[in-house]
């Protein structure tokens, strides 16, 4: 189940007049976000692309989200965007 935007956009450190909300799932997030966390250290990215899946469908996205719960799972605050998730086998 997916959780509200304003709820994700909170537990990431996001204030209220940051974020615009458009519905419950997506929102936009102000530039001036930048200014204020310009001392902070840059994160770290990681760009999963190009992996040919498996005939069981393990691809780009299982891959992705597998990472991101393991990271999660030892301590990290990972946050994960899918440009467009799986609708699964054709």
């Amino acid at each position: 189940m997916l959780l509200p935007i304003g709820e994700v956009a909170a537990a990431a450190g996001l204030e209220g007049d940051e974020v615009d909300l458009y519905g419950r799932f997506k929102a936009k997030v102000s530039l001036s976000v930048l200014e204020r966390l310009a001392g902070r250290p840059d994160a770290r990215l990681v760009c999963v692309t190009a992996i040919t899946p498996t005939k069981f469908g393990e691809g780009k996205t299982t891959t992705s989200v597998s990472l991101t719960q393991g990271l999660g799972a030892i301590g990290r605050r990972p946050v994960l965007c899918l440009r467009e998730a799986s609708l699964g086998p054709v």
